[in-house]
């Protein structure tokens, strides 16, 4: 009788030791979610950071603020210049220079620069 009394007690030992290991694994797909809408948060303020940031113009030695509405006069000019889109970063100096000329004579549906 005493070795099924050990029997016994080894399965209830290792059935308690257990318990939070099978907690913590149920706990971790939820985690993981949060990780993903945290992930998705990060990308979304990347790109909002990519479409909205400062550029500066070195000829007119000035900065523009490159957003939506000054993506549009980009692709207008490459439009005008029969040109494929290529992303401004991209661009050599000489390149962006010809588009800040451009943009400084050009104004947009807002009356700005």
């Amino acid at each position: 009788m005493a070795r099924g009394n050990r029997y016994l007690a080894s399965f209830l030992l290792i059935s308690v030791l257990a318990i939070p290991i099978t907690t913590n694994a149920g706990a971790r797909p939820q985690e993981s979610e949060r990780q993903q809408q945290q992930g998705k948060r990060n990308d979304r303020n990347d790109r909002n950071e990519k479409k909205n940031r400062r550029v500066y113009d070195r000829e007119h030695k000035d900065y523009h603020n490159w957003d939506d509405n000054e993506d549009r006069n980009y692709r207008q000019y490459l439009d005008q210049q029969h040109q494929d889109y290529r992303d401004y970063s991209k661009q050599n100096r000489k390149q962006q220079n010809d588009y800040w000329k451009w943009r400084h004579e050009h104004t947009d549906d807002n009356g700005q620069r």
